[in-house]
């Protein structure tokens, strides 16, 4: 599968969902030996271009190129040339001129990678989230994660809980369903909803209690602070968690095999509550582990390579070499 860029799920069809996601789960394996190496990138090099902050998906793209033995070079904005007054197109042509092969940008912009992609012809971009508009490597990272708890999603019911109108996550994820066939439900106070969401062909409700009912993945979001232009979208914190934080109680009125699924950073007490994060349906650890998997299997994509785990040793030796 040939990908000259990523920038979102929409681009995407079924079959290349699923290639995707199927050269992630033959990832995970490698990621669990004792010497978590392949030379399937060997030679490339991967630039990460962040412009805000991250901690996970900034982490694992950083160490899947590093697993893939490619050159990984990580550029936050503070130590950018735009902290100087350089514009972005400037500090991404200047890096294109290094040769990178993959350029990982992660921006406040909704577009940027596109616009981008149109002056850098020659280096594959990937979005790792764009403002409030597509974060396409979690959405990939959460399908892997379903795929190992429930198998196919397809006619399966995801309720998405929380800060929708600021959430890349959960348009990503309505677009997906829209692709893969599953039903996405939003919940969410009407200060945290875009206009006309039901367009995207999801129900919508205001009483998390009224929607849980035959749920079988409960996706909760983090309140994007960074991201509102006022504090009045709820009353206070304590009112926001009653009305929408998942608890015991709430999860008991979903199916009895749901899975939680969060995609970071957690505010515990604030949209889940901490035996629910920790428990026995939360699947938000896994979603970290898949999510190097998936970022390998993207990259990989990118160069326009193919990974197959027979090509490796099945036996690796008791130090750990492959």
């Amino acid at each position: 599968m040939k990908l000259q860029h990523l920038f979102g799920i929409a681009q995407l069809n079924k079959e290349q969902i699923h290639y995707l996601i199927n050269m992630g789960d033959a990832f995970i394996e490698l990621s669990k030996r004792p010497i978590k190496k392949a030379p399937t990138l060997r030679g490339k090099t991967i630039i990460n271009l962040f412009f805000e902050n991250s901690t996970r998906t900034r982490t694992s793209f950083e160490i899947a190129g590093k697993r893939l033995s490619a050159d990984v070079i990580n550029i936050s904005a503070s130590t950018s040339a735009t902290s100087k007054g350089e514009t972005l197109l400037d500090t991404a042509q200047t890096l294109a001129a290094m040769q990178p092969h993959v350029l990982v940008i992660r921006h406040s912009l909704a577009g940027t990678c596109e616009f981008l992609a149109e002056h850098l012809r020659e280096t594959a971009i990937v979005n790792a989230g764009d403002g409030a508009h597509e974060h396409p490597t979690q959405i990939l990272t959460d399908l892997l994660t379903l795929k190992h708890s429930i198998g196919d999603v397809a006619g399966k019911t995801m309720t998405i809980v929380g800060d929708i109108s600021h959430s890349r996550v959960a348009r990503s994820h309505l677009l997906a369903a829209k692709i893969l066939g599953y039903h996405v439900r939003v919940v969410a106070p009407k200060t945290l909803l875009p206009s006309k969401v039901e367009n995207y062909g999801c129900e919508v409700f205001h009483d998390f209690d009224a929607a849980i009912a035959g749920s079988d993945i409960l996706y909760m979001l983090r309140v994007q602070t960074e991201r509102l232009t006022s504090n009045c979208c709820f009353p206070s914190i304590r009112e926001y968690h009653e009305a929408y934080g998942l608890n015991k109680k709430r999860l008991a009125r979903a199916n009895a095999d749901c899975v939680v699924m969060h995609p970071g950073p957690m505010n515990r007490g604030v949209e889940i509550a901490s035996d629910i994060a920790d428990g026995a349906h939360s699947r938000i650890l896994n979603q970290v582990e898949h999510g190097v998997a998936v970022r390998m299997a993207v990259l990989t994509a990118m160069c326009d390579l193919r990974f197959n785990a027979h090509d490796l040793p099945s036996n690796p030796d008791k130090r750990g070499t492959l």
